[in-house]
């Protein structure tokens, strides 16, 4: 909003400064600061009301030392992270941008299924929320949002060359003047892609469709479809990951914060026609406009931490981790970063797995043996650090410590082509 209400101005006079807001740095760096402020000072406010409102969290009773003094402490401060990122956003990023707009559909949209749960768990008194299959619904909904958006709209394309666009297949929208590419011979051009950066692969890229090449002609019509399915996958499942994850204070807030700063690496860089090209990444022509959006997830969650470190004075409940995870998803996939999330999101993967083999492992062994028995004493991991003494603040610290091991590894795999 800003962007184009100090562009206007500019045309009409030369106002000294207004040219600032031409650049990304200066929005991204005004939209922290301005989320951070939202978040610290509104925060408090919100936190009184939903002490007013009586909406507390219900703490079942699982034997984890501390666990009892949570109980009553206000929930559904995910409320926090939202105003945090969508008003920031709104005002520094540009709103006539394909991305920004994806981004801002998708936060209200999971915020909308997460208050939902918390709503249903905290004024119906319904521990279980939105039934397993409605909130299933919910996000498979938003990821077909993403993947269509991604596969159809004519603002999502990358610049490559036009050899490289024909040996791959990509849909050519728009061949590129000489201009856009001085002092080399090469044609740029402007196509429509289901190709992904990856290291440690041939061209730093991995086509979708060659999943399905071996199936020939039918491959044009199945791979929209295959990319559909796992564009949904992704979302869904790091949006349930964060959510699982969310059960120490300060952790899921935390990791996130630490994600987010990645994504708005890859953000910068791949809006930078310079830089992508050196570091052989695509570049993704107005992409840039996401460290903006990165700023502000950043500020939220920096911000949120300030009352939800431990001890926690509000957490942030289905409502903020949902959306949070969604948000983390949709950002790599746009930016084509999906294949690394393996490893940038290392702590959140590691909390669903170590539920996924829990649950599968009791079952198997009370079919076999008659008897559920169990690999961790609890689950998800950190609750089974919890059980083995260790107290939630140095649990928390570590996952912390290891996110920005991950953090450093996923950057350094710019340079690993």
């Amino acid at each position: 909003m800003l962007y184009h209400l100090f562009e206007y101005i500019n045309n009409q006079v030369d106002l000294p400064g207004a040219g600032l807001f031409r650049y990304i740095s200066f929005r991204a760096g005004g939209a922290l600061i301005f989320s951070l402020l939202i978040s610290m000072l509104f925060g408090q406010r919100i936190i009184k009301y939903l002490q007013a409102k009586q909406i507390g969290e219900t703490v079942r009773d699982l034997g984890l030392h501390g666990q009892k003094e949570k109980e009553g402490t206000p929930t559904m401060g995910g409320i926090i992270i939202i105003l945090a990122i969508l008003l920031p956003c709104i005002l520094w990023a540009r709103l006539d941008n394909v991305y920004v707009l994806l981004m801002i559909a998708v936060t209200l949209s999971l915020f909308f299924i997460g208050y939902l749960d918390d709503y249903i768990k905290v004024f119906k008194k319904n521990k279980q929320g939105l039934k397993a299959v409605t909130k299933l619904t919910g996000q498979i909904a938003v990821g077909l949002i993403v993947a269509l958006t991604l596969l159809y709209n004519k603002n999502v394309l990358i610049r490559v060359t036009e050899k490289e666009a024909v040996d791959n297949r990509f849909e050519i929208l728009e061949r590129l003047s000489a201009s856009a590419n001085p002092g080399n011979p090469e044609v740029l051009v402007h196509a429509r892609s289901l190709s992904t950066n990856v290291p440690f692969t041939k061209g730093n890229a991995f086509d979708y469709a060659g999943i399905l090449r071996w199936t020939g002609d039918a491959a044009r019509t199945l791979t929209p479809l295959l990319y559909i399915i796992i564009i949904i996958f992704i979302i869904t499942a790091v949006s349930n990951a964060v959510n699982i994850t969310d059960g120490l204070d300060g952790l899921a807030t935390g990791v996130s914060s630490i994600v987010g700063v990645v994504l708005g690496v890859f953000a910068y860089v791949s809006g930078n026609s310079i830089f992508a090209n050196y570091l052989g990444i695509y570049f993704i022509p107005n992409s840039g406009e996401l460290v903006i959006f990165t700023a502000c997830l950043i500020g939220a969650c920096i911000g949120f931490l300030w009352y939800n470190a431990y001890p926690a004075t509000v957490f942030m409940g289905d409502t903020g981790s949902l959306t949070l995870g969604g948000i983390i998803a949709t950002l790599a996939v746009v930016l084509r970063k999906e294949l690394l999330l393996p490893v940038l999101c290392g702590i959140f993967l590691i909390e669903i797995l170590s539920v996924m083999v829990q649950v599968s492992y009791f079952k198997y062994t009370r079919r076999k043996y008659g008897e559920g028995r169990r690999i961790f004493k609890m689950a998800p991991l950190h609750h089974h650090y919890q059980k083995s003494g260790m107290h939630e603040s140095k649990i928390v610290n570590r996952f912390w410590i290891v996110a920005v091991l991950l953090a450093v590894v996923t950057i350094i795999t710019l340079k690993i082509r």
